[in-house]
């Protein structure tokens, strides 16, 4: 079985459906709600799991009711928390999450500032059988000792850039760099995604892509730039797209897929998630994504 271990954060989001984001300080009425997991790492784990894979997430908890609440979800979508440390006095992530009328999202997080980084409860060796480790980066501690075990057994290591990482050691840690288009502005000073990833600075033996929303994903390979056009949708929620995109791509990797065959695979899977309100509820199974690019080819 294709094995991930995805590490960082996972959180509890309250998901409003809005006509607008709101400009004003007053009462505003949304029109749909639900209540379901999130965060980076687990939404990817997710992601993993209805594709079918074994999925696995490294993650730190308060143990709280909302600690319980996303591992009890985490694990009915079949996502092995074994992994996931809970700390007692702290609070779990959560996050308010509004979703207007063209599926774009706004997101109020709250972390647990007291949630320590020491990663050494980790294991020094990968879990048996994984393949594949995607981290975000909101533990790069637990990133950084989890990709130099990806490397010492030979397994792929993809880094989801939703933001800059503080911790710049991570960008040679990992063997996949895929960094969304805002991260690649901070760390570049681009506002093009074509002179972005030209400027990146990535080692030279670890891959780069950039993720641009509609406008596709951007492939480094050498001196050759290859861009994947994103499949047209008509979206309804994207919170949770780019995780699923990175929790896709993990898989893929392990499955087997070159770097190509792996952005397609992955942002047909994105694609359809984007279809979905929800956040990672939205998530397809394999079945569905084999189909979608069938429909496609």
């Amino acid at each position: 079985m294709i094995s991930v271990l995805c590490l960082g954060i996972a959180t509890q989001d309250h998901v409003y459906g809005v006509p607008g984001f709101p400009t004003t300080g007053e009462k505003h009425r949304a029109h749909s709600v639900e209540i379901v997991g999130g965060g980076i790492a687990a939404n990817a784990s997710v992601a993993v799991a209805r594709l079918g894979g074994r999925a696995l997430l490294a993650s730190r908890l308060g143990e709280d009711s909302t600690g319980r609440n996303i591992i009890e979800a985490l694990e009915a979508e079949g996502v092995d928390c074994s992994l996931c440390r809970r700390f007692p006095g702290l609070k779990s992530s959560s996050s308010a999450v509004l979703v207007d009328g063209a599926g774009e999202r706004m997101v109020i997080n709250y972390a647990d500032p007291g949630i320590p980084d020491d990663p050494s409860w980790l294991p020094a060796d990968l879990p048996r059988g994984v393949q594949s480790v995607m981290a975000d980066t909101r533990w790069q501690a637990g990133a950084l000792r989890m990709f130099g075990a990806a490397r010492a057994a030979g397994a792929f290591g993809v880094l989801d850039g939703d933001r800059a990482p503080e911790n710049r050691e991570l960008l040679s840690a990992a063997t996949h760099l895929v960094f969304a288009m805002q991260a690649a502005r901070e760390m570049t000073g681009h506002d093009d995604a074509l002179q972005a990833i030209r400027a990146f600075p990535a080692p030279d033996h670890v891959s780069l892509a950039i993720t641009d929303g509609v406008r596709g994903t951007y492939l480094r390979q050498g001196r050759e730039i290859i861009v994947t056009p994103a499949f047209p949708v008509t979206a309804v929620d994207t919170l949770g797209a780019g995780d699923v995109f990175h929790g896709a791509f993990a898989y893929a990797l392990a499955a087997g897929m070159d770097e190509l065959q792996a952005i397609r695979f992955s942002s047909a899977t994105a694609a359809i998630k984007c279809t979905r309100f929800g956040g990672r509820a939205g998530a397809p199974r394999l079945a569905e994504v084999e189909a979608f690019l069938r429909e496609r080819a």
